[in-house]
This record gives structure tokens, C-alpha cells and sequence, in this order.
């Protein structure tokens, strides 16, 4: 199982594999011919009010969390999308690509967790 992360902004090199972005915004500056995307999946990306209270602040980064799994685990059409990435990353590389720029307190950290388990 491969799950790559990496941050749309920084991409030097276009991975192989299944890329999928996987924030609810469409990232400023990108354009959709070169983002290269195989899939754009809004749906597990954390809730607005959450992703604005969390604020990729490092202290709250567990609780962030544990709130974020119990929103995809909740939710039927996230978990049916991350259940599907996880089928993929069985035999493929996964590439989730996100914009935040703290690289190791977002929601691509806790997604790439989930698939590997």
C-alpha cells in the first residue's frame, strides 16, 4: 500500500499514481490542466466549521483529529469515498494532494492514516 502526501503549491515533479485532491476548495493559482488530477473529492474534506476551528493550529491538532475521523466515519458518502481509496491504494500509489501549508498538522495526515489501518 502507497499513500503519498503532498502540498498542490510545492508539486515539482507530478507523481504517478492516483492523484486526488482532496480539500473543498479548489486551490488559488492552480489550474485544472495542471493539477492533473485523477479525482477532486470534496466530500472528505473536514466541515467548514471545523477546518475553521481547528485553524492548523499544532495544539489542537488531536482533537482536530479525533473530530475529523468521527466526521468521516458519520458521514455515509465520506466514508463510501474513503473506503474507495482505500480499495485503490490496495494496488496503486495514492497521491492526495491538499493546500495547506503546515505539512504535518492537516487533514491529509489524518486521511493517509485512515486509508493505511
Amino acid at each position: 500500500m502507497s499513500v503519498v502526501l503532498r502540498r498542490i503549491y510545492e508539486e515539482d515533479k507530478i507523481l504517478g499514481g492516483h492523484r486526488v485532491l482532496i480539500d473543498r476548495v479548489w486551490p488559488r493559482g492552480i489550474s485544472k490542466e495542471d493539477a492533473h488530477l485523477d479525482e477532486w473529492i470534496k466530500e472528505i474534506a473536514p466541515s467548514s466549521s471545523l477546518r475553521k476551528w481547528f485553524d492548523h493550529d499544532p495544539d489542537k491538532f488531536e482533537s482536530f483529529k479525533e473530530s475529523y475521523q468521527r466526521e468521516l466515519n458519520e458521514n455515509s458518502e465520506a466514508s463510501h469515498k474513503l473506503n474507495e481509496l482505500k480499495e485503490i491504494a490496495s494496488d496503486n500509489r495514492v497521491v492526495l494532494l491538499f493546500g495547506a501549508k503546515d505539512k504535518e498538522h492537516n487533514h491529509a495526515v489524518v486521511l493517509k492514516e485512515m486509508i493505511e489501518k
